[in-house]
């Protein structure tokens, strides 16, 4: 099966990404654009949603810093 993995910084943390991001957007006009936050996309092909979450929590995501979701396709 197909999953996919989404990984952001947690709330509350600094995230100069997604501020830049949020800065270029109020700069171009879209100034309804609020609270940007980017991160990263990892697809997998795997044989469980349990076997993804382990995947996650042991070697994609820094528990310290990021919260992740996982959803199939």
């Amino acid at each position: 099966m197909l999953f996919k993995v989404l990984i952001t910084p947690k709330k509350g943390l600094l995230d100069p990404q997604g501020r830049a991001v949020e800065e270029l957007l109020q700069e171009k006009g879209y100034k309804g654009v609020s609270n940007v936050r980017v991160g990263k996309v990892v697809l997998l092909e795997a044989e469980s949603e349990e076997q993804v979450h382990e995947i996650a929590k042991k070697v994609l995501v820094n528990d310290l810093i990021e919260d992740y979701t996982v959803e199939r396709g």
